[in-house]
């Protein structure tokens, strides 16, 4: 398959981004503990419709970007690189978390509906700066200009279901208590080797 490695990279890449917490991890987290698992999974899927959104503008803006500044691609790779090492410090420097970090208020609170549920998660994902960085630097640096629109958008729709997949199934992790407590615990081990990961994939990109 000629677009396998290119793949392979954009998922590895995903994978870090996707699991690292941030704005999206929170509100799951946070909808799970305090409305359960059905709430969670629909916030969930409102963050992977939100990705759409990124997808649809980066492939709308590549041409644009190619085709009359060709030298931003220059500058994109380096911002990229830049990006990439700034998610690598993230996580290199995880370690075990302080209880005050992970605990949600215990209070009751009012009933949300589903709508409302997918409308939480499709906005704390689209309106996040570091999503549209994230996505810019997929589409303009990682991902080949000649590679075709159709991969592409192939590409685009993986990350989607990949990410909405993803929160989903930490709604249900979150769901059972031995395996949250597990994660919240020793998952800064999975941070710190997809810190080194990253270093090589800026070094990558900074090398060409």
């Amino acid at each position: 398959m000629p677009y396998l490695n290119e793949f392979l990279t954009i998922a590895i890449v995903h994978l870090v981004a996707v699991a690292s917490p941030g704005p999206d991890f929170a509100i799951v987290v946070r909808n799970s503990v305090s409305y359960g698992r059905k709430i969670a999974m629909y916030t969930s899927v409102g963050i992977g419709a939100a990705i759409l959104l990124h997808v649809i503008y980066s492939l709308v803006g590549l041409s644009v970007v190619i085709a009359t500044t060709p030298w931003l691609f220059q500058t994109f790779s380096y911002c990229a690189a830049a990006y990439l090492l700034y998610l690598a410090f993230g996580a290199l420097r995880s370690g075990p978390p302080k209880r005050s970090d992970v605990d949600v208020d215990a209070k009751a609170l009012p009933e949300i509906s589903p709508t409302k549920a997918l409308w939480m998660g499709f906005l704390t994902n689209g309106l996040n700066p570091k999503a549209t960085l994230f996505f810019l630097t997929l589409f303009t640096a990682i991902i080949s200009v000649d590679t075709p629109f159709t991969v592409k958008l192939g590409y685009g729709i993986y990350l989607a279901l990949a990410t909405g997949l993803w929160f989903c199934f930490l709604s249900y992790l979150l769901s059972t208590s031995r395996v949250a407590e597990l994660l919240g615990r020793k998952g800064y081990w999975l941070d710190r080797a997809m810190g080194v990961l990253l270093v090589g994939l800026a070094s990558k990109l900074i090398i060409g």
